[in-house]
């Protein structure tokens, strides 16, 4: 997709107002994160919620209403896919990717926002607030990433004073990510074939969107996900990895992921 300027202009004005959203959120997070109480709940779905998953949601969105956009978030309210069909432009959220990390207390979630224009991703942010990473991405105009971003950094920060990726690694290995708390044989069945075609093969254990970071970044050639995931969980690595030159793809049809389906579950993917 090639934007016109005007939009692309407009495009990075959204984007700054994400990398601003995101920190904020990943400030509340932090927050919560050093408490000793983080009120978890089981959501219908038997997956865990913590008060840093609404504190994040509510400062994102509060952040994100300059854009006048619609938000389809994790933890706010599903809408219709009759209601949101002939949405053209609108931002797509998880507040806190990686709750199960986050309660593990292993560092490893993110803030994941992205903005999807007709079912595709043209813009990404991800920030992972404890180690300080932050990820951008434009297809147009390339993927970054900044370490302990200052409150007000913006795209054209990132740009003129962080790492573009992909970074050159210079690794002479086949490194494979994959998720720190769901694996299964269907996944082990991939990497064994990844073990037959390269002669040096390392497994990293990663847990949230930073595996989809990971090979935007270089550090990984690959992240296979054979199981359950939601739009919300890839869209903004998605738009990070395009603007990285890589993709994510069903590996059955080798069709590039959408959003907005009416279904919000991915199928099977592979980021490379």
């Amino acid at each position: 997709m090639v934007l016109d300027p005007e939009f692309l202009d407009h495009t990075v004005w959204l984007t700054n107002l994400a990398i601003k959203a995101a920190i904020s959120a990943g400030n509340k997070i932090n927050e919560v994160y050093s408490s000793s109480d983080f009120n978890i709940e089981m959501k219908d779905d038997n997956t865990p919620v913590t008060v840093a998953d609404h504190l994040a949601h509510a400062e994102i969105i509060e952040k994100l209403q300059a854009s006048g956009l619609p938000v389809l978030s994790e933890e706010g309210t599903h809408l219709s896919y009759a209601e949101r069909k002939n949405w053209t432009l609108f931002w797509l959220v998880d507040p806190l990717d990686g709750t199960k990390e986050f309660i593990k207390r292993n560092d490893e979630f993110t803030v994941n926002i992205a903005l999807i224009q007709a079912n595709k991703p043209i813009s990404g942010v991800i920030y992972a607030p404890v180690s300080g990473e932050l990820y951008a991405g434009i297809p147009e105009l390339g993927a970054f990433r900044m370490i302990n971003p200052p409150q007000d950094c913006c795209f054209e920060m990132m740009q003129e004073s962080g790492v573009k990726l992909p970074e050159q690694t210079g690794k002479n290995e086949f490194v494979i990510a994959i998720s720190r708390s769901h694996i299964n044989r269907e996944t082990e069945a991939y990497i064994e074939n990844f073990r037959i075609a390269h002669s040096h093969v390392r497994i990293i254990n990663k847990g949230s969107s930073l595996k989809i970071c990971m090979v935007a970044e270089g550090t990984a050639d690959v992240y296979p996900k054979i199981g359950k995931t939601m739009e919300w969980d890839t869209a903004a690595g998605h738009a990070i990895a395009l603007a990285a030159g890589k993709n994510i793809i069903c590996p059955e049809t080798n069709d590039e992921l959408i959003y907005n389906k009416e279904d919000l579950r991915n199928p099977n993917f592979m980021v490379q």
